[in-house]
Formats: C-alpha cells, structure tokens, sequence
C-alpha cells in the first residue's frame, strides 16, 4: 500500500518549460512541499497548466504550486494573463487594488497554480531600488488599506495571501539578493511603522508571511529570516500570527553568511519557519533535501493546508464571465492611464 506523503518543509524550483525525469524524483521526496516558477518556466497559459499538472503527477502527495505574481516589475506569467500595475500606482484609484488581486489570483488558480507570493507590506522609505515601486505607499497607513484590499480580492478568487517582507524591507537601499542589508533601526522605530501593514493584515486573516533577509543588528543578531526573535518573540507571540511562515529564497546572498545551505535550512526552520526556499541552485536544493531529517509536523501541516487554492473555474470558463471580463477591462485601462 502506497502511503500518501504529507508537505515536506522545502519549496524547490524546476529547470524549464517541461519536467525532467531527475525533478520528477527530487518533487518527490519526502522533504518536498511545494514548486515555485519563475518567468523561465512559462511559455503559454496551456503549457503552464500542462507542466503544473505534471508537477502534481510527479508528487506521491501533498504538493503546492506558487509564483511571484505581484504586478508591475514582478509578474512571472504575462503573454496571455492581464499586465498588472505595480503597487505603487493604486494609490491613484484605490478602488482598483480589490479587482486586481481577484483578477491575478482568479488568472492564476485557472492554471492551476495555488497561490502567489503578494502583496508586498513594505513600506516605501524612498531609500530602497529593490522595493521601491513594489510597495504600495510611503504611508504605513496606506500600505496596509491597500495591501488590505489586494488581499481581499485575492481571498474572494479563493487564493491565499502572503505578505512580504517582515519586518520591513523599505528602509535598506541595499538588494538582499546581492548582499546582506543593515537595518540599524531601534525596534521602537519599526514597531511605529514597518509592523503596522503585518499587524493590520494578521488581523485580518493573513495566511502567510515571507521574513526579509535583512539584518537589524539593533534588536538581533540573525537576519530575519533566521531569528527566533522576529519569527517567535515578534510574529508569533506579538502580534498572534498562525499562519505559514517562508523563508525568502536561500540561494540569495542576503543568507550567505548563516551557513552552508544546510546550516541555513535548518537556522530558517528552528527559528520558527514552516517552509525554506532553495531556487535557482539544483545542486543546493538536492543538499538541503537530503540533509533534512525526514518528519511530520502537525502545525506545518494544518497551517500549509490553508495555502491551497480553491480551483472552479478552467482559463476559458473563467474567461467567459462577465466578471473577469469587466475587471481585465479596468486592470488594463488602469495600467494604460498610469504606467
């Protein structure tokens, strides 16, 4: 009798446009969880949704599929799928933020994907290239009442949410892809307005939450995404978060000083993350699958179950409706008025 694999704790990326026998083994094993794609991944709405139904084939269980599909200069998926705005430009027509996380996250469950790693709860303190126009206002206030109706919209498709990057990614000017970045901050500063937006979506049902690899040498010693402090002290006692918390992407620089890939894996997860991420590097992804102990987690289970997509609608009924149809139509005059 085949036994039906629960979520492993790692989120692993694929090569290409179709599956390779050798990613059929690695999705696999036990310590997998979910699949995120990237740009390279993608050719069409048919292929994607051929390659993601191979995905799941490929997985004796549990398995999520993700993407970056935020808007603006993050959307993964374009040729085919409706271009959104980036989130600064919703400060223009507020109204818009609610239709156009339904229309991404209702585009996106079409294909079969499950969720999408937005919105972005940073705030935009002029000073950061890397967030910048991703966030959705200079304004704490007005990050989480947009970010807020994003999520909504997201939430009525039946897509959940994950805000990014906790505590704050705004006020570094440095790329954590390219290095780490200081935050020298006391907490009282970030409590005032960085951990607004998270606290005002936690309230609100937010399902997951991304740690910034950002170091904040005021308040800890790890980057956030590696402390107990942020992660447990902060996220899960402060401000009551039960929601599914992911390590930004391992590979990235911003961790290179944790560890070896390993190290880093295991620091993300015994400091309170459900989920790591290891893209953009097959040989480190397999490292880290094999130097995991293999073990099920009832509260990563619960919390991760809650990330699925609620899929109704196939890409040509979706399109049918009056529905989509009318909010495609003010998603893109939107983004011809204001881009």
């Amino acid at each position: 009798m085949t036994i039906k694999q629960n979520f492993g704790a790692i989120m692993l990326d694929i090569a290409g446009t179709k599956l390779f026998d050798y990613e059929r083994e690695i999705i696999n094993h036990p310590n997998t969880g979910a699949v995120i794609l990237f740009a390279r991944n993608y050719e069409n709405p048919q292929q994607i949704t051929d390659l993601i139904q191979n995905i799941r084939a490929a997985r004796k269980g549990d398995i999520l599929i993700a993407v970056d599909q935020e808007g603006g200069r993050v959307q993964r998926f374009q040729n085919g799928f409706t271009r959104l705005p980036a989130a600064a430009l919703y400060e223009n027509e507020s109204e818009i933020a609610e239709i156009a996380g339904w229309l991404m996250a209702s585009e996106l469950l079409a294909v079969g994907v499950d969720f999408s790693f937005a919105p972005v709860l940073d705030v935009d303190c002029g000073v950061s290239t890397i967030i910048g126009n991703r966030s959705f206002s200079k304004d704490a206030q007005k990050v989480s009442q947009l970010a807020g109706e994003f999520s909504q919209g997201m939430r009525s498709a039946g897509m959940s949410a994950t805000g990014k990057h906790f505590p704050g990614h705004g006020a570094v000017a440095l790329d954590s892809h390219l290095t780490l970045p200081i935050d020298e901050r006391d907490l009282s500063e970030i409590r005032a307005k960085d951990l607004q937006p998270f606290q005002e979506l936690i309230a609100q049902g937010l399902e997951g939450i991304m740690p910034a690899h950002v170091l904040y040498p005021k308040i800890d010693t790890q980057p956030a995404g590696f402390s107990s402090f942020w992660i447990q002290k902060i996220l899960r006692e402060e401000l009551s978060f039960d929601g599914v918390v992911f390590s930004d992407d391992l590979s990235m620089e911003g961790a290179a000083g944790v560890g070896d890939f390993a190290e880093r894996a295991n620091i993300a997860l015994q400091a309170g993350c459900d989920m790591v991420l290891v893209c953009n590097n097959p040989t480190a992804a397999e490292q880290v699958l094999n130097a995991l102990p293999i073990e099920n987690n009832a509260d990563r289970e619960r919390r991760l179950q809650k990330m699925r997509g609620k899929f109704s609608l196939t890409r040509e009924q979706l399109q049918a409706t009056q529905k989509w149809k009318q909010a495609a139509f003010l998603v893109q005059d939107f983004v011809r008025r204001y881009s």
